[in-house]
């Protein structure tokens, strides 16, 4: 494709997502938020029972308004029978009215009882609904987790992972708040409006028309507010992922921050990010001020207008003053639903941007998965083969790799040199299926392995990378990591990876907590715990990738010997090491020499050095410089 095409396409592509960005932003509540509620109806009961709990709850919130007007009515007419009794008899005041009836005892029991049961329906309702959101948010944030666990390597090479942690953490949270506060919201909002509305009516149905009518205003506010906040409320999302992904980055990195004086540096970096957030929250800010205010001046207009027509409404006999009592009690209640209406589309909006982060991953798709008809691996791995193999970075238009072939087979050591950036990391990767090539193919047991399930592959692989990561915890949960292993076995992969003596010398031993990244131990220390991890598996194919660099020379000879050594699990199991330093696999079966991505030469130590090409002139250059590991290692 010629670069002008694909500068069309790729603008066409941009043009599409933005045109769909505009759609969404246009709706008065977007497409994404309502993927949340297959989430809801997995606990349906609960579900179901809140709402019929808030149902109660309303209705118990409207009967003690029915019996205010009823009571009215009937103090008004007990008002007007003593008046009578005065004006006839001529006995002047009646000095006491007489102690309270069972009918005036019956109205306050009446709201008594109505509260109390307001107050158990609306506790119920509010313990089913929000125990149905924490259910419901937990399934979305595992289903987001596991979508990108499943995700190829690549994916998290071009992303922050702060970014990444933000929409796990805060954006799943909006969501849980969005089901226990805005659904209970829009379902009290909607009782309340449709009940008191049947009851207004039927007692007048002119004042319920007139206070009903100005609230047909709302409508057009409510589409542009929601229309003009929901991409601010994007923008802070986007921001606030940020500013996380920056300060993971710089609390992880704090000591080549303070090394480097760039404190100032970073605390502008944070402002910018933080300056984002700020100015989109304030637009917003400033759009939902012009919104709620708004609300407050047509709920004036119906009342208003309702006060005055009450009078007119009255003199024509068509309600009593206990019932229009209760329609003004009522009135004034539906005030706090038109307001809880202004919050909740604020906050559907917020869902609305968290939403779209948060499926955004859970629809991830990876681009390395099991392929149809893939089969698990039976039995050890016995051979490994590169044939022809050919590979390109996503980001990269040029071949890491161009046509490697190489094989190894059980008990064999395998040892790959080169410049930096030569390939040899890559050839590891493939192995792992962290990613797959473009040309070519790599056979375990004379078998694509393609046709294997990845996770049949991985579970014979041990890695050790050449960054040791260990994870926040103790010495003995990072060698079992997921793994359920005993002392013994634990203690056995630490005298195989040369770490013993000093584990054993720390305090707590095994309970050593080894901090974030395992930053309380040196980087020798790591490399060794890490390589401990892989040794613990037991696996058929040991894959070592610059796994010796933090080590010292003598700690290196005593993991060399222990791999290498008389042992019957060293013999059996193929082992692939890259490394810089070539002492380390010197005594390797086969060494291959890379450069620029392709093989130059290939054999044993001796017979490199014969050639006197690229891997004879590297050693020359170590050994003078490290004479003595030389030594060291015989």
């Amino acid at each position: 494709m010629s670069e002008s095409k694909q500068d069309e396409v790729d603008v066409g592509a941009s043009l599409s997502k933005d045109m769909s960005e505009l759609v969404d932003d246009n709706q008065v509540v977007g497409r994404k938020i309502w993927r949340i509620v297959p989430y809801v109806t997995r606990y349906w009961k609960k579900a179901l029972g809140g709402i019929l709990a808030n149902a109660g709850a309303r209705a118990f919130d409207l009967i003690p308004f029915i019996a205010i007007g009823m009571a009215a009515d009937y103090y008004q007419s007990k008002t007007f029978t003593n008046s009578r009794i005065e004006e006839i008899v001529k006995w002047g005041p009646i000095p006491d009215i007489g102690p309270i009836d069972s009918i005036e005892l019956g109205f306050g029991l009446l709201i008594m009882v109505s509260f109390t049961f307001l107050a158990i329906f609306q506790g119920l309702s509010n313990q089913l609904w929000q125990s149905t959101a924490y259910m419901a948010q937990h399934d979305i944030r595992m289903d987001a987790t596991n979508s990108l666990l499943n995700m190829e390597a690549s994916y998290f090479e071009s992303r922050q992972t702060g970014n990444l942690m933000s929409v796990l953490s805060a954006d799943v949270a909006q969501l849980e708040d969005i089901i226990s506060d805005a659904s209970t919201s829009m379902i009290r909002i909607t009782i309340t409006f449709s009940t008191a509305f049947v009851i207004m009516f039927w007692m007048s149905p002119k004042l319920a028309i007139i206070l009903f009518a100005p609230l047909v205003i709302i409508v057009p506010m409510v589409i542009w507010f929601s229309t003009r906040v929901q991409r601010k409320y994007r923008k802070q999302r986007e921001s606030t992922g940020g500013i996380i992904a920056i300060l993971e980055n710089v609390l992880t990195g704090v000591t080549v921050v303070q090394a480097y004086n760039a404190k100032e540096f970073e605390s502008n970096r944070i402002g910018r990010q933080s300056g984002d957030y700020r100015d989109a929250a304030i637009q917003a800010a400033f759009i939902r001020n012009r919104f709620i205010p708004g609300i407050y001046v047509v709920a004036g207009i119906s009342f208003g207008l309702l006060t005055s027509a009450g009078g007119w409404v009255m003199e024509s006999g068509e309600i009593t003053v206990g019932q229009f009592v209760t329609f003004l009690l009522i009135s004034t209640r539906m005030t706090m639903p038109m307001f809880i209406l202004g919050m909740l589309l604020n906050q559907l909006q917020k869902g609305e941007a968290s939403s779209k982060r948060v499926f955004a991953i859970i629809d991830l798709e990876p681009s390395i998965f099991d392929k149809e008809g893939a089969v698990p691996l039976e039995g050890p791995i016995e051979s490994l083969k590169f044939e022809h193999v050919s590979f390109a970075y996503p980001t990269s238009e040029n071949n890491v790799l161009n046509g490697i072939t190489l094989d190894a087979s059980s008990g064999e050591f395998l040892g790959v040199m080169g410049h930096t950036g030569a390939g040899k990391s890559t050839i590891l990767k493939l192995i792992e299926r962290f990613y797959e090539p473009q040309g070519g193919c790599v056979k375990i047991n004379d078998r694509d392995i393609n046709e294997y399930r990845i996770e049949s592959i991985r579970e014979r692989i041990g890695f050790v990378s050449q960054d040791p990561f260990l994870f926040f915890g103790t010495i003995g949960e990072n060698v079992a990591y997921a793994r359920d292993s005993n002392k013994d076995q634990i203690l056995g992969a630490l005298e195989a990876a040369g770490a013993t003596e000093f584990v054993s010398s720390l305090p707590d031993g095994l309970d050593t907590m080894v901090g974030d990244r395992g930053v309380m131990l040196s980087g020798g220390q790591r490399a060794r715990i890490s390589l401990a991890r892989a040794l613990l598996k037991d696996p058929d194919l040991l894959i070592l990738d610059e796994a010796s660099a933090a080590l010292d020379a003598e700690t290196e000879k005593r993991i060399q010997e222990s791999l290498f050594g008389s042992s019957n699990a060293g013999k059996k199991r193929i082992t692939i090491a890259v490394a810089h330093r070539l002492a380390t696999i010197r005594n390797a079966d086969e060494i291959v020499a890379m450069v620029d991505g392709a093989i130059v030469e290939r054999g044993t130590h001796t017979d490199l050095l014969a050639n006197e090409n690229v891997y004879a002139s590297q050693w020359s250059i170590q050994t003078g410089e490290l004479g003595s590991s030389e030594g060291n290692l015989g």
